[in-house]
């Protein structure tokens, strides 16, 4: 069965996005606040854990940061040595990434604690957006929200989503994180520049 790591933190036009990827067929895996909001809303989900084989630790700082998750992940199915990789360490191939970030951005504005605000760094997503991107000939990256709709349409119009949808997902999660981290730079360099 295809599998979609689901973790976000906007979790608007989630549950309606999840019931059509399972409907696709796909088995939904996810963690922490995902879980419980999709379990909610009656959609079956596979913690993480499970198929890493390790809990969540460090409040959540970890939780996807594990081979079997990235490996899933880059595995490339056009070359039999990856998916024989995957098949000798018992890993399964990650089909779909729909994660979107902590708000960096906007808890700039909010928190005045430095190390508060230093949780809203996103470390996993990141991560997981950036390896499916890289191999976006074999995983639909979905980072954005505002992209749950079209997918859904093209994929009931043609059953499937093009090369060209899938490099242009993968673009904009690559565009995503140059802006992400440069608000994080541009952060801790004023504030950096404040304390001399």
């Amino acid at each position: 069965m295809a599998k979609a790591l689901v973790s976000v933190y906007n979790k608007e036009g989630l549950e309606d996005f999840a019931r059509f990827i399972r409907d696709l067929g796909v088995g939904i895996v996810s963690s922490g606040g995902t879980a419980r909001f999709l379990r909610k809303a009656g959609i079956e989900v596979t913690p993480v854990g499970s198929m890493t084989g390790f809990p969540e630790v460090l409040d959540g700082r970890v939780k996807t940061l594990h081979p079997k998750v990235h490996a899933g992940i880059l595995a490339r199915r056009s070359l039999p040595e990856d998916m024989d990789t995957l098949k000798t360490h018992s890993i399964d191939p990650v089909d779909w990434i729909v994660v979107n970030l902590y708000p960096f951005r906007e808890k700039v504005q909010e928190l005045q604690d430095e190390k508060d605000l230093l949780e809203f760094i996103d470390i996993g997503g990141p991560t997981m957006i950036r390896a499916a991107a890289k191999n976006f000939y074999d995983v639909v990256v979905v980072c954005d929200p505002a992209d749950y709709g079209w997918i859904q349409t093209e994929y009931t119009r043609e059953g499937r989503l093009t090369l060209q949808h899938r490099r242009q997902l993968a673009a904009k999660v690559f565009r995503l994180m140059s802006e992400y981290d440069g608000a994080i730079a541009d952060f801790l360099m004023k504030k950096d520049g404040g304390d001399n």
